[in-house]
């Protein structure tokens, strides 16, 4: 089988279709020369990763795995580092043990990092400082800084981002597999949160977590004879906009002969950009990773046939995962229906719940936020419309950081309007910091212990 005839699809089919979204480079060559380098480094991720993933995602679909997706809302070159690495991937390990606890089933780790540099916006330009520029579009693209230079498109950045992302994931492969993620030394990171008097009604699942650790303890069950307590998977994921970076990052897998996006093991269509016959959409049929795709109020019953009889031909388990984002007291308006449409269709798809895009509003003193309450409003809606339905809530997806930053408000520290602009960091949406992320954890895990009884209930 040849590069040209995998699946009747090449990875520059998408060309020919039409883009949204994506930047006009104004030198040709220069774009050439940097799709040319980036077409001869080693993809990031490999084709039996995303195996792995999509088997733990079909698990999910079915009730018997929960997916954790989260990061950054754009990851920074600005702001790179081996620490904000490794809190990120901290915090995710506290939220994935308080899941577990609450689910009973394994979590399926995923971060938004390695590779999210790349951000839609509802405009081509804003105003800055009273004069009007491009937008900002994630450092991949161009740079925040308010100069007409800095917002012109720059090909060179595909080149620091893919370095960027190989470090990254040369650190949480470390992370992952070095003794970091033990998971006797994750619980001492979660007591400690509950040691605080405002996370009191939090202690007691804290408590029967530690409960069953030293049971396994007494059992024989420990860091040194049991290899997974000390180790875990961790994969990567980021929306795929910048189409020139995917398509030179593309290979074909020799084992399958199916083409792999060697930028991330999983990536996802925005809401912006899941045009049936649009770019984004032919790129992501073609290639063997998990995709995911964001359903927001204007996804209609005939577009999510289309997409999903064309992201997913096969009806495979774990290859297409539905990420809805309709905002607080928005979800029993949109969701029942789509989860009809996929039931008529007898759809394979994971269900996962994006509270965070369809709650951002303005503050009081001007600045973009997410209050906690209209975030964990929209999670509780999403597990209770499944509920009624009968349906496998799969998995939550955040924007979050493990760095200590005042950018949503609410949360058991109460941050206020006021507390923004103390430690407001991020280049374009706000994002949960690590108590409002491991405190939501909590919170989603009494949701899933609900769910769980519920199903039981329904057998």
């Amino acid at each position: 089988m040849t590069a040209a005839t995998a699946k009747g699809w090449i990875k520059t089919d998408w060309r020919a279709k039409p883009r949204v979204q994506m930047p006009d480079y104004p030198d040709a060559g220069a774009l050439a020369t940097a799709e040319a380098q980036l077409s001869k480094y080693p993809p990031l991720v490999f084709a039996g990763e995303a195996r792995r993933l999509k088997a733990e995602l079909a698990a999910a679909s079915r009730g018997e795995a929960f997916l954790l997706q989260g990061g950054d809302c754009a990851e920074s070159f600005a702001e790179f580092s081996a620490d904000t690495i490794r809190d990120t991937f901290k915090v995710m390990l506290q939220m994935a043990m308080v899941l577990t606890y609450g689910a009973k089933v394994p979590v399926v780790k995923v971060g938004r990092m390695a590779g999210q540099f790349a951000k839609p916006r509802s405009a081509a330009t804003e105003m800055v400082e009273g004069v009007e520029m491009p937008s900002y579009k994630g450092d991949i693209i161009n740079d925040i800084a308010p100069t007409p230079e800095a917002r012109m498109p720059d090909p060179s950045r595909m080149l620091q981002a893919y370095t960027q992302a190989a470090a990254s994931l040369n650190l949480l492969r470390a992370f992952s597999t070095g003794g970091f993620a033990d998971i006797h030394r994750v619980h001492s990171w979660t007591l400690g949160f509950t040691d605080h008097d405002d996370a009191e009604r939090y202690r007691d699942i804290a408590n029967r977590i530690q409960d069953s650790l030293d049971f396994m303890t007494a059992a024989g069950l420990t860091s040194e004879t049991n290899h997974e307590l000390s180790t875990v998977d961790f994969y990567t994921s980021h929306e795929a906009l910048l189409l020139e970076y995917e398509e030179a990052l593309c290979r074909l897998d020799s084992t399958s002969g199916k083409w792999l996006a060697g930028s991330g093991h999983m990536i996802w269509i925005g809401d912006r950009t899941r045009q049936p016959d649009g770019a984004h959409v032919e790129f992501a049929r073609g290639v063997l990773n998990p995709i995911g795709l964001k359903c927001g109020p204007s996804m209609e019953a005939d577009d999510l046939k289309r997409l999903m009889a064309t992201l997913n031909p096969s009806n495979e388990a774990g290859r297409l995962t539905l990420i809805s984002r309709f905002g607080a007291g928005k979800v029993a308006e949109h969701l029942p229906r789509l989860i009809e449409t996929v039931r008529a269709e007898g759809a394979e798809v994971v269900w996962v719940c994006d509270p965070m895009h369809g709650n951002t509003i303005k503050s009081a003193t001007g600045y973009k936020t997410r209050p906690f309450e209209r975030v964990l409003s929209e999670v509780r809606e999403f597990f209770a419309c499944h509920r009624e339905a009968g349906t496998i809530p799969g998995g939550v997806h955040f924007e979050m950081t493990g760095k200590d930053v005042t950018e949503c408000t609410g949360g058991m520290r109460a941050l206020t309007d006021e507390d923004l602009s103390s430690r407001y960091h991020t280049a374009c949406d706000p994002r949960l910091n690590a108590s409002q992320s491991l405190e939501l954890a909590f919170l989603v895990a009494e949701e899933l212990s609900t769910s769980r009884e519920a199903l039981l209930a329904a057998v």
